[in-house]
């Protein structure tokens, strides 16, 4: 069988990594990995995916910096020109970007059946660009691996399965998270970023969403709080996003030297900050789950989120970009978080194992 992978943004080479050593124990299947170039990224050299032992995509169609709808028919051109090339059996891609979506529709238009690895997630904000791509590719997929049970009951509500697609009913999955077995894998191979002292008891933090940066008010909140937070003795690290550095000249409040900026950092050195910190403060979807992982509270400064079961079993408390309340909720950390860490909310680190054997299998 031949498999065509789809990926576009760093995150997702990290689940597609994952997922790529197990299909490597399956000898009756080969992977053609697809590079849209959606976030271009310097960093991603020959040395990034030798050390995060991530395959070398077969195609880099170096599509970004663009609107996004011609974002996203330049890569559906560029990735059917693939597709017709290398005729795959099936087409697997992950999560809720503009190449998802390309991957998914480029596929399913000449009747190649599609995988969608994290279906089911909702956000229930349509203004999200990601909740358009979510919903889209999981009505054209074939298979639906979900990473969790609020996951199936989205589909469920949505009337899931829908039909036959090209002749072959839509199959849903519990599969578990394949970041859970991105976090275990990686965490043997944390790196402590270079150049900064690491001070006890900290909190990572990350800021980059546009409801957030592209807001001057939520933006000049969030600076804030943490300015607040770290004033009172409660050092923050910050690895700062170009789009939040970019904004923060707009908007009249800035950093105080309490709150530790540094450059972007790469995924193994996150790993490293994530396992030494004592808390998440956060706007990413990602790193929500990754502070359960690694057991460490998390306060996410959006209205909503996608992981539900973590602000339902008290690992993430959702604060919005509400100064006072953020500064609230982590003064009252110890006595508002859940400390069971023990329960199975993401599959316990063997989605991948559980997807690439379904799969091979049909």
């Amino acid at each position: 069988m031949k498999l065509l992978t789809v990926i576009g943004a760093r995150p997702q080479f990290i689940k597609a990594g994952t997922v790529s050593r197990e299909i490597k124990k399956h000898r009756t299947i080969k992977e053609i990995i697809v590079h849209t170039g959606q976030h271009y990224d310097s960093n991603m050299s020959d040395v990034f995916f030798e050390q995060m032992k991530i395959p070398t995509p077969d195609y880099n169609l170096g599509v970004s910096s663009a609107s996004h709808g011609a974002m996203t028919g330049r890569m559906m051109l560029e990735i059917e020109e693939v597709l017709h090339k290398e005729k795959p059996d099936k087409v697997l891609v992950y999560g809720d970007t503009n190449s998802t979506l390309a991957g998914a529709l480029a596929a399913v238009k000449i009747h190649i059946p599609v995988a969608h690895i994290e279906a089911g997630l909702r956000s229930f904000n349509m203004d999200m660009p990601e909740e358009i791509n979510r919903i889209l590719t999981d009505r054209v997929s074939t298979w639906l691996f979900c990473p969790t049970d609020v996951a199936i009951s989205n589909l469920s509500k949505e009337g899931f399965p829908h039909t036959s697609i090209h002749g072959v009913k839509q199959s849903i999955m519990k599969s578990g998270d394949v970041m859970q077995d991105g976090a275990i894998f990686y965490s043997n191979f944390a790196k402590k970023p270079e150049g900064i002292s690491v001070p006890p008891d900290f909190i990572l933090a990350t800021v980059h969403r546009a409801e957030n940066t592209d807001n001057p008010l939520n933006l000049s909140n969030i600076v804030d709080a943490m300015n607040i937070i770290a004033q009172s003795g409660k050092k923050i690290i910050l690895p700062l996003h170009p789009r939040t550095k970019k904004m923060l000249k707009s908007i009249e409040t800035d950093f105080t030297d309490d709150v530790i900026i540094i450059d972007p950092v790469g995924y193994l050195e996150m790993v490293y900050l994530l396992k030494h910190c004592s808390m998440v403060m956060t706007d990413s979807g990602g790193l929500q789950k990754e502070a359960f992982f690694f057991r460490k509270p998390c306060i996410t400064l959006r209205e909503e989120t996608e992981w539900v079961e973590l602000v339902e079993n008290g690992f993430n408390i959702l604060t919005g970009a509400n100064k006072e309340l953020i500064v609230d909720r982590c003064s009252r950390a110890d006595s508002l978080f859940s400390s069971n860490y023990s329960i199975d909310l993401y599959g316990n680190g063997i989605a991948s194992e559980k997807i690439v054997k379904q799969l091979a299998a049909e």
